[in-house]
């Protein structure tokens, strides 16, 4: 069981370290959504078997979470801003081939609440007036090596917006990150901890404080969410995978030397379908546990 804990682990890490598709949409395809929740609320507010027992489970996910955390950081500064077209791409498919596996996955609970569709729309007009009205888009991008009150703030609410993100399974937290000009900073600034240059250590802290208390903080509200207004959030995690589709089209225009926004003619169509057999990989796997 553990190897299965560490491999659940690992691939939520890739997903929450790169735009496209969130940890917790990993959760989400691989069948353990529910538990990975409720653990962590429990961990915070459950009985003492609970904690126990939430403790034990994410210890075994957060092993293999912080392995490919750390495998996908001190390969993505690298290559992210030089490739970024082909990851682009690659983000995309991730996204287009996850939103029917969600949708087949609570088709019950969908058809069951169709007034409640509306709900779509709203959170692809989230996503897009995010990145349309982002500050650090059109070029600006966001320069960290300077750390003023007013950016720490910025990266402070950033960490806890991301993690919202990430544990919800539709917008990924990188791509809220992507929006906000932050993506390759804090990619960057982890990366240079992890070859021991402290000097990013002030960021990557107060990044990780508001991780910390935006973890604790929305864990419960998606816990009530998805208990009493299912569909309608159900609903609302589709309409941010549809609108993440163009914050990650817009991403090249967020980075430190902005780029084009991607086109039909800078898509790559090899990575959208590297994209899509990664998603379908995950649902054999969680085909394969169920059996």
């Amino acid at each position: 069981m553990y190897i299965i804990q560490f491999i659940r682990g690992f691939c939520m890490a890739l997903a929450d370290s790169v735009p496209g598709v969130s940890g917790g949409t990993v959760a989400f395809l691989l069948g353990f959504y529910d538990q990975f929740i409720d653990s962590i609320d429990d961990l915070v507010s459950g009985t003492k078997e609970e904690r126990k027992a939430a403790v034990i489970f994410l210890i075994k996910l957060g092993i293999g979470w912080v392995t490919g955390m750390v495998l996908a950081m001190l390969v993505l500064a690298s290559v992210f801003e030089s490739h970024i077209y082909a990851i682009s791409s690659l983000f995309i498919g991730f996204i287009i081939f996850a939103i029917p596996i969600v949708a087949k996955e609570e088709k019950e609970t969908l058809i069951a609440k169709k007034s409640a569709s509306l709900f779509v729309l709203v959170g692809i007009v989230i996503v897009c007036a995010i990145t349309m009205f982002n500050p650090a888009g059109g070029g600006d991008g966001v320069n960290l090596e300077h750390l003023t009150l007013g950016l720490g703030v910025f990266v402070f609410v950033a960490g806890m917006i991301a993690i919202s993100a990430m544990v919800l399974p539709g917008i990924s937290g990188s791509t809220l990150l992507l929006i906000m000009g932050l993506y390759l900073p804090i990619v960057t600034a982890i990366k240079d901890i992890l070859h021991l240059d402290l000097a990013a250590f002030p960021t990557v802290f107060i990044f990780g404080c508001g991780v910390l208390v935006g973890a604790v903080s929305v864990v419960k509200i998606i816990r009530k969410a998805l208990e009493d207004f299912r569909a309608q959030t159900i609903y609302l995690i589709i309409g941010l995978m549809l609108g993440s589709i163009y914050a990650v089209v817009k991403g090249p225009e967020t980075l430190e030397v902005p780029q084009p926004a991607m086109t039909f003619g800078t898509f790559n169509i090899l990575f959208f379908l590297i994209g899509g057999a990664v998603i379908f990989g995950m649902q054999l796997l969680k085909g394969k546990k169920e059996a």
